[in-house]
């Protein structure tokens, strides 16, 4: 171990320190509430009526805001700032959860949840930007990719807690409930609680003037700056503004080349919740068997979400990206030959568990990946381009997964996610280098 790289493990923890209660906390607490009632949403969409289709049609709207909402949320976070758009996601999420609870129709349910679906990606976005704007660097990928395990932490052990409510209260209502006490909870942080972005200001003019300090030769002079009382805010810039859509254009090449590769990883993520179940039922498993692979799978993902920023910042983002891709869709496409073995059921757990590794050491690759090449004034347009993208990416995926399921086979729908995989490790072996530098070892 070289010795500068002691002050920088040094710097990654104190700055994952000074962010965790009004960064990680919040979003963890957030993504909690959210993952208490996804699982939960189709059981109330036909508690409305719905049949099989429509019910799914609801649980998807949450996606579908969310795809919605980046571009609005860029343009949002770069005129209001990071803190008021989360205060503002949080209290428009209040109304969708009020909807959910008082209306009986299933168009005012439906709304609703795309209403939550945007609100959840102007929260993202504006988490997204301000580490954009005031990560280092050097410990960029680890803080990101602990951004990226608090909302896994939600997806993780959020149905857990719909579980309990329900054995508790026995209705799926007190679902919503949760969900609506964590906004209230997490808006009153936001809004209330110290601002991580005047702190982080803060420290970054002392440094600035004890680096003045230094290079006169008069260490004793660097004292903290007067506090002038001004507002200060890493997301309100002080220069002329470009715009969303100009900052989009500006950065086409980007976008159209490294962020197709980034949407090819949330791609093949997105169908394992599709196929896994899927496959499990197709080779004459109880749904307890695929509930416990699944269960398995997910906490070992859960568990390697710091050893991807781990990766990331001290060999380069190459090394997260390739193998997750490589893992996953190599696992893919060896289980589409699996299907009518006999020893079919020890190959779907096997390739469960190599596809969670891959998806796991994948952990913050696509935050890191976006606040690499993100402008470094207004990221926020960016953000909400490059978001949108893997958004798109990861939305089609369930689609195709069913229209190749129905067309073909489900094994020829597995193959073909996989063969994405590799191809969109190609990708990122091709646009990493040119667009991202290579890390700082020390």
């Amino acid at each position: 171990m070289t010795s500068d790289s002691e002050p920088a493990r040094g710097a990654a923890a104190e700055a994952i320190r000074r962010y965790a209660p009004m960064v990680y906390g919040p979003t963890a607490l957030y993504s909690l509430g959210q993952g208490a009632i996804l699982p939960l949403l189709p059981v109330i969409a036909r508690e409305f009526g719905a049949d099989l289709a429509t019910a799914a049609l609801v649980t998807a709207m949450i996606v579908v805001g969310q795809l919605c909402g980046n571009l609005p949320a860029g343009w949002l976070v770069s005129r209001l700032g990071e803190r008021y758009t989360m205060t503002t996601a949080a209290a428009v999420s209040l109304i969708g959860i009020a909807g959910m609870l008082l209306s009986r129709h299933l168009g005012v349910l439906m709304l609703s949840v795309f209403l939550i679906g945007m609100c959840a990606a102007a929260f993202a976005l504006a988490r997204h930007t301000f580490m954009t704007t005031r990560v280092p660097v050097a410990y960029r990928a680890r803080s990101l990719s602990l951004l990226g395990g608090s909302f896994r932490l939600g997806s993780f052990t959020g149905p857990f807690v719909s579980a309990g409510l329900l054995a508790l209260f026995g209705r799926e209502q007190a679902s919503i409930w949760f969900f609506g006490a964590c906004l209230v909870v997490v808006g009153l942080l936001v809004t209330f609680g110290p601002d991580p972005e005047e702190k982080a200001a803060a420290a970054e003019r002392a440094a600035a003037r004890r680096g003045e300090a230094r290079t006169r030769g008069d260490d004793e002079e660097a004292i903290e700056p007067e506090d002038t009382g001004e507002a200060v805010t890493g997301s309100i810039p002080t220069h002329e503004r470009v715009g969303m859509f100009r900052t989009i254009w500006q950065h086409r090449r980007v976008l159209s080349r490294l962020g197709v590769a980034a949407a090819s990883l949330s791609f093949v993520r997105a169908s394992r919740p599709a196929v896994l179940p899927l496959w499990g039922l197709s080779i004459g498993l109880d749904s307890s068997s695929i509930a416990l692979v699944v269960g398995i799978a997910g906490a070992l993902e859960f568990a390697l979400f710091y050893a991807s920023g781990q990766v990331m910042d001290r060999f380069g983002r190459l090394w997260a990206a390739v193998p997750s891709l490589i893992l996953m869709g190599g696992a893919l496409i060896a289980l589409a030959f699996t299907h009518d073995l006999s020893s079919a059921s020890m190959w779907f757990g096997v390739f469960a568990l190599v596809i969670a590794v891959g998806n796991g050491l994948s952990s913050g690759i696509l935050l890191t990946l976006a606040a690499d090449v993100a402008p470094k004034r207004e990221p926020a347009a960016f953000l909400g381009a490059w978001r949108t993208m893997t958004d798109a990416g990861g939305a089609i995926s369930p689609l195709i997964v069913s229209g190749l399921t129905a067309v073909v086979s489900l094994s020829v729908a597995t193959g073909t996610i996989g063969v994405v995989g590799l191809l969109g490790a190609l990708a990122f072996v091709r646009w990493v280098p040119r667009f991202v530098p290579p890390p700082n070892r020390g």
